[in-house]
């Protein structure tokens, strides 16, 4: 009999392990990559952003008008403050930036993870790596490991398996196909936070690896204001991210090349006398177009028109011709996974009395610049206490 198992060495894995080493249970945790936490090292390569520093209600907000009751709870109990008193616990000291997004100085996830394994450690984790849950035994649970088949039949557990992107850091989605064969609901995985793929024509080449900086797209009744970039594939970034669960459901995408200027604006400074000048040197000239902008703009509407109103409009509002959202492996998360409806309020499966699920594998979606770190940390957290408070030895 083993008292606490934790499966899965993710971030909500990982905060599970710690609700329960706090709460004084002996906790064993196992993860079937050879180290711990490899996606949260990459999602750190660029910066590790925490969260999003904000007021709660716009904070909420960013995760949809879907966001599940359980989960609003989770994110009211960890949200921006404690994520951020949490890392400085660590001695991980933090810096906000312009747009409230929440970076530890260091900004890579290597020391913050290092600092936590070791208050892990200090408190008395047992960890395995290259265990790799195979199913359920009645009760217990089946694991590979280099010694061979492992049973465990722990007091209680909490699931930490991750979603279906990024297989080879381990969230390869495997595991919905078991829930789902002992009859637990799971929602088809989709991506998300992904680029679009788009086949551009034989002009764009000499544009991929160029950004579109300052605009607005639309998709649906969602906008998004940021950079993408023209890469070989398509549109990447982070404007182009947060639009996968409108895109996913077919809505059209447009771009706004000028989102600080007024349709009329737009309209008065292109009706300037250009004199000699070719347009694309006029549209730099008075609308400070960057060539990417402009390359976007002649791909997507050709012929240009030459009424100054008429180009306005297409210049804000750019339509984009895509072939859908990238493959699932290539986006930075997924929505989908363990329906709420197969869970109570502590994250406990209503079928399996002392199993609790968290982070990614739950069915919610959300976008990056912190939120999706963020709803990981307090997912785990919340499943963690409840199962501490479940089946004490």
């Amino acid at each position: 009999m083993t008292d606490a198992l934790v499966i899965g060495g993710g971030p909500a894995g990982l905060m599970a392990a710690e609700a329960l080493l706090s709460a004084g249970r002996t906790v064993t945790l196992v993860e079937a990559k050879p180290s711990i936490g490899r996606k949260f090292l990459m999602a750190g390569k660029s910066g590790l952003n925490l969260t999003k520093m904000q007021a709660f209600g716009p904070f909420l907000a960013a995760y949809g008008t879907g966001l599940h009751p359980t989960l609003r709870s989770c994110l009211r109990a960890f949200g921006p403050e404690e994520v951020k008193a949490w890392t400085e616990g660590l001695g991980q000291t933090t810096f906000t930036g312009s747009t409230g997004r929440l970076f530890p100085n260091a900004m890579k996830a290597s020391p913050l993870l290092r600092a936590w394994l070791d208050r892990l450690d200090g408190l008395g984790l047992y960890r395995h790596t290259r265990w790799r849950w195979v199913d359920w035994d009645k009760n217990a649970l089946q694991f590979d490991t280099p010694e061979g088949t492992r049973v465990l039949t722990p007091r209680v557990t909490v699931f930490a398996l991750g979603g279906a992107s990024w297989a080879r850091l381990g969230s390869d989605g495997q595991w919905a196909d078991r829930f789902a064969a002992k009859g637990i609901k799971v929602t088809p995985f989709q991506p998300s936070n992904v680029g679009l793929v788009v086949d551009w024509s034989d002009h764009m080449p000499r544009h991929f690896g160029a950004p579109l900086k300052g605009i607005s797209l639309y998709a649906g009744d969602q906008v998004s204001r940021g950079e993408a970039v023209i890469s070989k594939r398509g549109l990447e970034g982070g404007g182009v991210y947060p639009l996968a669960p409108s895109l996913r459901e077919g809505a059209a995408l447009t771009l706004d090349l000028l989102p600080d200027l007024s349709l009329e604006a737009v309209a008065d400074r292109l009706s300037k006398p250009k004199g000699k000048a070719s347009l694309s040197n006029h549209l730099r000239r008075v609308l400070k177009l960057s060539a990417a902008a402009q390359a976007i703009l002649r791909e997507f509407v050709h012929p240009l028109p030459d009424d100054p109103s008429a180009l306005a409009q297409v210049i804000k509002a750019v339509p984009i011709r895509h072939a859908g959202l990238r493959p699932m492996d290539e986006a930075i998360s997924t929505a989908g996974g363990v329906s709420f409806e197969a869970l109570d309020e502590t994250l406990m499966l209503r079928d399996r009395p002392g199993t609790f699920c968290a982070g990614e594998m739950l069915d919610w979606d959300a976008p990056t610049g912190g939120y999706l770190l963020t709803a990981c940390f307090a997912t785990g957290l919340w499943a963690g206490r409840h199962a501490a408070e479940y089946d004490r030895p």
